[in-house]
């Protein structure tokens, strides 16, 4: 199966045009203010609109307040909700989007109960826990962790880069793999050559699984 590919934090118009170009199967979207990625509603719906069809647009929220959600989904043309922050499971299920649920990975959750929380996610996001960021640490956790029943439904994040996506899909074997700090040249700001490499190692990986 080949993997999918989720290129996040995107700010810019040249850098969504990369990561089509690269073969990014979505793109990320970040509503989140302290973020060095965020964009504003106008911001999003300009990027959006240069996506084509069949390239997934995902909107990141963290305990967001639905109303804020609810008009970005008016505003903007996502495909996705992506909760990441502590939104329990009736709140995520209250958006009119398919959504994800980020799960960050600290000492001692239990994955297996948490996916059956969340049963109604499209996906399971799994990051590295950072107890000051919500996200974008750059930094990966255990991959032993991941239980492989577990992994069809698995989105890989936390300190993916060219140098290390081939080894996580080869021993995940997750559905997809989520890139924000790995493919930059600063924080919000795409390298193009860096996204092209990435893609070469989910390549690599898929040859591997």
């Amino acid at each position: 199966m080949r993997t999918r590919v989720k290129i996040c934090g995107l700010t810019r118009e040249q850098d969504v045009a990369a990561a089509v170009a690269a073969g990014a199967d979505a793109l990320g979207f970040v509503f989140h203010a302290p973020s060095p990625r965020a964009v504003d509603l106008e911001q999003a719906a300009t990027l959006a609109a240069q996506v084509p069809a069949f390239v997934s647009r995902v909107g990141l929220f963290v305990d967001a307040e639905p109303a804020r959600i609810a008009e970005a989904v008016r505003r903007v043309p996502l495909d996705l909700i992506q909760f990441h922050g502590h939104e329990p499971p009736a709140a995520c299920a209250g958006c009119d989007r398919p959504w994800i649920k980020a799960i960050a990975m600290r000492e001692g959750i239990d994955l297996e109960a948490t996916a059956a929380a969340y049963h109604a996610a499209a996906a399971l996001l799994l990051d590295t826990y950072d107890p000051a960021l919500a996200g974008g640490t750059g930094r990966r956790f255990d991959w032993q962790r991941v239980p492989p029943a577990l992994a069809p439904r698995i989105i890989l994040a936390g300190g993916l880069s060219a140098d290390n996506v081939a080894a996580a899909i080869a021993r995940v074997k997750p559905y997809a793999v989520d890139v924000s700090g790995g493919v930059e040249a600063d924080k919000g700001l795409k390298d193009h050559r860096k996204i092209n490499e990435f893609m070469q190692g989910v390549r690599d990986g898929d040859h591997r699984r």
